[in-house]
């Protein structure tokens, strides 16, 4: 009302009236534009229904530190799905080996209980990666790797997974298949997950690879619309609390997460940059609340069982996965991009939304739907 009065107030100068004319004016041809061009920029693969490519892996056993010849053939395909190259590939981008580009940081915020830190790069084909590093104060890798793999706890504190079971297991080495269904805000229809995950014990280092896999015992469908290219990956170890006094009583997560967002990659940076570190928030809060059921033995889900079956692998072997990478040309660079003129992102976002109504494929995650539209809200407010 106070913003209304105001207006009314200054319409009574006929400059003032001129000026927010033109004002509205630019911002709604913005729009316009925006829309326009993103409705005939549409790439060839929107208009093609996607295809199905549930066709079957190849499996292979992972070479870890244990012998899997007493697994049974089902077991063994089950566990292929995710396999030592994934450890191989998660060890290097732990130790900034993979060969890649360089980190460039993001952000850095904290709480009391909890300290967050992200990166962001771009390789030369495929979406945006992400990388970050979060500590939990007060809280011992094992409970972290469980709150992270329970989906039914994730249920609780994660407001966008609507859906979760598990498809396949293996009660050997812990792998698992699940399907995910995650809600999605205005135009945006859900989105489905098949996810293959398994864990890989060092010492009390945790390597928990979480990827997209076929699964041809789930047809796809037109809704919800599956997401095939997803990764998302982390080490969970003790590290010294923030407190100093030397003990291991804090808990760090080394995050790596990209996954086909089906729509121009500088809309993307644009929203996760905006809303993460909102999402990001509520997990703490989820993990402290997951603490306290524990601690009244509460029962524990299949998942957070599962989770407890782990591959162990020797730390001379997790050395020779590390050594055999490639130095990354640096760990980070300067922070992110400048700021860019109002008129050219509203015509970005205008776009942006008219090439995400026509998707068949991708996915809008929680930090672009809402990062973006936050952004759009900040900048007519400017």
């Amino acid at each position: 009302m106070a913003v209304v009065l105001e207006i009314l107030r200054g319409a009574a100068s006929g400059a003032f009236l001129g000026e927010a004319l033109v004002l509205v004016a630019c911002v709604g041809i913005s729009v316009i534009l925006g829309v326009l061009v993103g409705w005939s920029w549409r790439p060839g693969w929107v208009s093609r229904s996607a295809e199905d490519k549930s066709e079957a892996p190849t499996f292979a056993d992972p070479p870890t530190a244990i012998s899997d010849s007493s697994l049974s053939r089902g077991e063994r395909e089950k566990s292929g799905l995710v396999n030592g190259d994934d450890l191989e590939h998660l060890c290097r981008l732990v130790e900034v080996k993979d060969g890649g580009p360089a980190w460039i940081q993001m952000m850095e915020k904290s709480v009391p209980t909890m300290s967050y830190q992200a990166w962001r790069r771009d390789p030369e084909t495929g979406p945006p990666q992400y990388r970050s590093r979060t500590v939990f104060e007060d809280a011992t890798p094992e409970m972290v790797r469980d709150f992270f793999w329970d989906d039914e706890s994730r249920l609780k504190w994660d407001d966008m997974l609507v859906k979760a079971s598990i498809l396949e297991e293996c009660p050997t080495t812990g792998t698992m298949v699940v399907q995910w269904v995650r809600k999605f805000p205005f135009f945006c229809s859900d989105r489905e997950y098949i996810i293959g995950r398994r864990i890989w014990e060092s010492g009390r280092s945790y390597y928990c690879v979480t990827k997209g896999v076929p699964c041809s015992s789930v047809p796809r469908r037109n809704k919800p619309r599956r997401v095939d290219l997803y990764y998302s990956s982390w080490c969970i170890r003790a590290v010294e609390s923030r407190r100093g006094d030397g003990q291991l009583t804090a808990c760090e997560v080394l995050l790596f997460h990209h996954e086909d967002m089906g729509i121009p990659w500088e809309i993307a940076k644009l929203g996760v940059r905006q809303g993460m570190w909102g999402a990001v928030k509520k997990i703490d809060p989820g993990l402290r609340k997951y603490q306290k059921e524990r601690a009244l033995e509460a029962p524990r889900s299949r998942c957070a069982f599962l989770a407890q079956i782990n591959t162990k692998v020797s730390p001379d072997y997790l050395k020779s996965l590390e050594s055999s990478g490639k130095e990354d040309p640096s760990e980070t660079e300067a922070h992110d991009e400048p700021r860019k003129p109002l008129v050219p992102r509203l015509l970005l976002v205008g776009g942006a939304i008219a090439l995400a109504c026509s998707l068949d494929r991708g996915l809008f995650t929680k930090a672009v739907v809402f990062g973006v539209a936050r952004r759009f809200g900040n900048a007519g407010r400017r």
